[in-house]
């Protein structure tokens, strides 16, 4: 198995689950006819793809899965000069490594699955061609196999914290890390919604494939990757007030640094934030599916 193509692999797994060759046909769906059921139906097929994109990512690399590793610290590093030492931006008071490091570690995880799901029907539109499953199993599959790199890079990044600690550093562990799987599952939420929006209008709309990169890089300079919320101007305070990504990133810093704010109400906004822009998502996302390769 493990020398077929990818599409050979999913016709074989298409037909093993519908092996009683009947042809149904049925009327367009309603909008809000999510059919998630089936999806669970699929997660071998999520697996599969799981696998397919670690294997793509790095096959033919000289370095492998050490870019996992190389990525946040390369960024850590220039984040600490030209922040740190030129720009001289504050990090409330902790080593500035950490905090830009801690940073990159959660912004990574958000812009890889925006950036990846939201070109999910442009960039597999010959597999979803030749057979059906539900399309929806596609992003999934993304932010499952990004999950993997933050699991390596979140591991990077308590090893720096431990050694920071040995040393001395200001830091300390709360009890709030017991909130990182509501955390993951935020920004999981909050990747999907809008990647799958952007999917959604990209069958139509082309040009928006080349804004998602530029404008996941404007995202980040209004989330506190760089800087700490209580740096930012009263006048511009209603920025972090209104990105869902602000309560995450502080409150990851807040649990394992023990430094930054932490709001509940702030991260129950997150939490409402996420349920709307996910449902409107995933609403949008089905209808496209039903239609898409009738514009791609």
């Amino acid at each position: 198995m493990g020398n077929k193509n990818i599409d050979q692999q999913i016709l074989e797994y298409d037909l093993a689950k519908d092996n009683d060759w009947d042809l149904i046909i049925e009327p367009k769906r309603a909008w809000w006819d999510l059919r998630l059921k089936q999806v669970w139906r699929y997660r071998d097929l999520i697996l599969l793809f799981v696998r397919r994109d670690f294997v793509e990512n790095y096959k033919q690399t000289i370095l492998g899965p050490l870019w996992f590793i190389i990525q946040p610290i390369a960024t850590t590093v220039i984040f600490t000069v030209i922040f740190g030492q030129i720009a001289a931006l504050p990090t409330d008071g902790l080593p500035q490594f950490l905090f830009y490091l801690s940073g990159t570690v959660v912004w990574s995880y958000f812009s890889d699955c925006v950036k990846t799901t939201s070109d999910t029907f442009i960039a597999n539109q010959n597999i979803f061609g030749k057979v059906y499953f539900p399309r929806l199993v596609m992003p999934i599959s993304v932010l499952i196999s990004k999950l993997i790199t933050f699991s390596v890079q979140f591991i990077l990044f308590l090893g720096f914290l431990v050694y920071f600690m040995i040393r001395g550093a200001d830091v300390k562990i709360t009890a709030y890390v017991l909130l990182l799987p509501l955390l993951l599952l935020l920004m999981a939420g909050l990747s999907l919604g809008f990647g799958i929006i952007v999917s959604s209008l990209t069958t139509k709309y082309r040009d928006l494939r080349y804004l998602v990169t530029f404008g996941v890089q404007l995202w980040m300079y209004v989330t506190p990757v760089i800087y700490p919320v209580s740096s930012i101007p009263e006048r511009w305070q209603w920025v972090a007030v209104i990105n869902p990504l602000t309560p995450i990133v502080e409150a990851f810093r807040y649990a394992f640094l023990g430094a930054g704010s932490f709001s509940w109400s702030m991260l129950g906004y997150s939490v409402i934030a996420m349920s709307v822009i996910f449902l409107v998502g995933t609403i949008l996302f089905n209808r496209v599916e039903q239609t898409f390769m009738d514009t791609v």
